[in-house]
């Protein structure tokens, strides 16, 4: 479970670096937006992973509530690339 656990915030840290990267590269607004939108989640996977290896519930709960508040960012910021436009 713990060697798990650290392989898969191996994997979350190399997917944090890699979207950086993207993000510094990305040709528009639209794919900076989606990678910045993977940056956040694997950020909060990796909080969640912390809070299992150290069985702290509130750092999971803070993890929950960072990801409703980043699918209503992605929201937002969705209208507003579009423009509002559906």
């Amino acid at each position: 479970m713990i060697i798990g656990t650290w392989i898969a915030m191996g994997i979350l840290s190399v997917a944090i670096v890699l979207g950086l990267v993207r993000v510094v590269t990305a040709p528009d607004n639209a794919t900076r937006a989606v990678v910045g939108d993977l940056v956040f989640f694997s950020a909060i996977g990796l909080l969640v992973l912390f809070g299992i290896l150290y069985g702290s519930a509130a750092v999971v709960d803070a993890a929950m509530l960072a990801a409703l508040l980043g699918i209503l960012a992605t929201i937002a910021l969705a209208r507003i690339i579009t423009r509002g436009r559906r």
